[in-house]
C-alpha cells in the first residue's frame, strides 16, 4: 500500500513511517494538512493516517474539505483525542477509523489493511486471482499453491495491480503506487525490469502489456 501519514510529532511521524516501510509499505510524512493535502492531489494513495492536532489547521478541517471535495480513500485518525464525544465527531466527519495515541505498528498496519480491504470490496484476508494468492497481512505469494519468493518492491508493485484486477494501470500510476518521494526519481527501466521480475518468478502471463497504455493483472492462469 502506498500511505499518507500527517503528523505533527517528529518522533511519532518518523516511527510510524519507519515502522510502516518494515512492514513492506510505501509511506510518504508531512507535518501540517496543507503538505497533505497537496501531496494528495500529486499522487495515488490508498489511506491516510491522519493526526487532530496539526499546525496550522486542525486535522478535522482537513478531513471536512476532502471529504467535502468527494475524496474517498479511507482516512483512519490517530490522535490523543479520547473522549466518546471526540471519537463520534470524528467517525461522523468522515473518518473509517479512529485510534487513540499510543498504538502499536501491528494494530495499526491491521487496521489498514481493513480499511482499504472495505473500500475495494473485499471480504477475504488473502486475495485470490485464478491460481495466485497473496496475503497482504504475512505477505505471502502463492502461484497453484507453491510459495513465491519477491523483493519488497515486487510485493507491492503485485499488490497494486490485484487492487485493480480489470484496470489497465499507466506506467507513471504505477511508479508513484512503488516508489515514494524520499526516494527520489526512479530509473526510466525501473518498472520494467520488476514487471519482468514478476513474470519470471510467477508466470510470463501474470503481467499484461497494453501497448501505449500501461500494464493490467493477467488472467491468473498458466500462460500457454
Amino acid at each position: 500500500m502506498r500511505l499518507l501519514i500527517v503528523e505533527d510529532d517528529p518522533s511519532l511521524g518518523e516511527a510510524l513511517a519507519a515502522g510502516l516501510r518494515q512492514l513492506g509499505h510505501v509511506v510518504d510524512w508531512f507535518r501540517n494538512g496543507g503538505q497533505a493535502d497537496a501531496a494528495l492531489s500529486s499522487a495515488p494513495y490508498d489511506a491516510v493516517v491522519l493526526d487532530l492536532g496539526l499546525p496550522g489547521g486542525d486535522g478535522m478541517v482537513w478531513l471536512g474539505r476532502w471529504r467535502s471535495r468527494a475524496l474517498t480513500l479511507p482516512v483512519l485518525i490517530l490522535t490523543a483525542r479520547d473522549s466518546v464525544e471526540q471519537r463520534i465527531a470524528g467517525l461522523d466527519a468522515g473518518a473509517d477509523d479512529y485510534l487513540v495515541k499510543p498504538i502499536t505498528i501491528d494494530e495499526l498496519a491491521a487496521r489498514l489493511r481493513a480499511m482499504v480491504r472495505r473500500s475495494s470490496g473485499r471480504a477475504q484476508a488473502v486475495w485470490q486471482h485464478g491460481d495466485l494468492e497473496y496475503d497482504p497481512a504475512t505477505k505471502l505469494v502463492h502461484w497453484k499453491g507453491a510459495n513465491v519468493e519477491l523483493t519488497g518492491l515486487e510485493m507491492t508493485l503485485l499488490e497494486a495491480l490485484l487492487k485493480h484486477p480489470q484496470r489497465v494501470l499507466s506506467k507513471t500510476h504505477l511508479q508513484q503506487m512503488i516508489y515514494d518521494w524520499s526516494g527520489g526519481d526512479p530509473a526510466s527501466n525501473s518498472l520494467e525490469v520488476h514487471i519482468h521480475h514478476l513474470r519470471r518468478k510467477i508466470d510470463p502471463g501474470i503481467v499484461r502489456t497494453v501497448r501505449g497504455v500501461g500494464y493490467a493483472l493477467g488472467s491468473g492462469e498458466s500462460a500457454p
